[in-house]
C-alpha cells in the first residue's frame, strides 16, 4: 500500500519538518472558516496531524475548554508531537478510522486526501467520526500546472500527491461520499507561502487575476487550495 510510506519513514526522510513551517497559516485559515460559521464546539480531532502543531496553534485560540486529539500512522511525526502534548491537547500513533471513539465535534482533514490511495473509501469511512468537518484540499489542476506537468510529477514525487483536484471534483467527491457542503472558500497558498522563484513570481499575476474573476484565477494560474466545511 502507498499508505505505508508514512508509517515506514519514507515520507519522513523527504519531509523532516512534516511541514510545521505551514502550520500557523493553516490554522488561521481554520479559525476563520470556525469564526464566520459561528461553530462552537467541546472536542476537535485531526486525522493525519503530523507533528500537531496545527492542533496546538488552535489550542491557543479555541475557548480553554475545548479538548484536541491528534492521530497519525506516522511514528516519526508523533514522536515531533509529543513536545507539543498537554492536559487538553493528546496525540496517538493510531489509525483513527480503525479506533473506537465518541463523534467528535469538528474533525480536521487538513492536506491529507490527496495522500490516501483508496481517497473516496477513507471519506466514507471517516463520515461516521464527526458531526463536521474541515477539509483543506489542494488544487493541483490548473491549465498552467497542467501545460507544465513537472509541478504536477514533483507534487507526487516530493510530498506524495497521489490524486489531484480542481475546486469543482474536490466538492462533487465530497458530495459523493454522503457529505453537506455547509460552506467553502479559497485558501492562498501560492500568495502567501511561495515554495520556488516561480512560485514568487507567478504571485502578481494571480493576485490581479483573482481580483477579477477569483474561479477564472484558480482555474488558469493554480497557486490555491480549498477550505470546505461539511457535515
Amino acid at each position: 500500500m502507498r499508505d505505508s510510506i508514512y508509517a515506514t519513514g519514507e515520507y519522513a526522510r523527504k519531509s523532516p519538518t512534516y511541514h510545521v513551517e505551514d502550520s500557523a497559516w493553516k490554522a488561521v485559515q481554520i479559525l476563520r472558516m470556525i469564526r464566520r460559521h459561528g461553530l462552537t464546539m467541546e472536542s476537535v480531532a485531526e486525522i493525519g496531524c503530523g507533528a500537531g502543531e496545527i492542533l496546538r496553534e488552535l489550542q491557543r485560540q479555541l475557548p480553554v475548554d475545548v479538548v484536541f486529539y491528534g492521530y497519525d500512522i506516522s511514528p516519526q511525526a508523533i514522536a515531533l508531537s509529543k513536545a507539543r502534548a498537554n492536559e487538553r491537547l493528546t496525540f496517538f500513533c493510531e489509525d483513527l478510522l480503525s479506533k473506537a471513539t465518541e463523534q467528535f465535534d469538528l474533525l480536521l482533514c487538513i492536506d491529507v486526501v490527496e495522500h490516501v490511495e483508496d481517497y473516496m473509501g477513507f471519506l466514507r469511512r471517516m463520515r461516521a467520526k464527526a458531526s463536521r468537518f474541515i477539509f483543506h484540499i489542494p488544487l493541483d489542476l490548473s491549465v498552467q500546472m497542467v501545460l507544465r506537468c513537472r509541478p504536477i510529477l514533483r507534487a507526487r514525487e516530493e510530498v506524495g500527491h497521489l490524486h489531484y483536484f480542481m475546486k469543482e471534483t474536490a466538492l462533487a467527491t465530497l458530495r459523493s461520499c454522503d457529505y453537506q457542503i455547509l460552506g467553502w472558500e479559497y485558501t492562498p497558498s501560492g500568495l502567501d507561502q511561495p515554495k520556488s522563484l516561480e512560485a514568487r513570481l507567478m504571485k502578481a499575476p494571480r493576485r490581479v487575476l483573482f481580483a477579477a474573476s477569483r474561479d477564472l484565477a484558480v482555474r488558469l494560474l493554480g497557486g490555491y487550495s480549498l477550505l470546505v466545511l461539511a457535515q
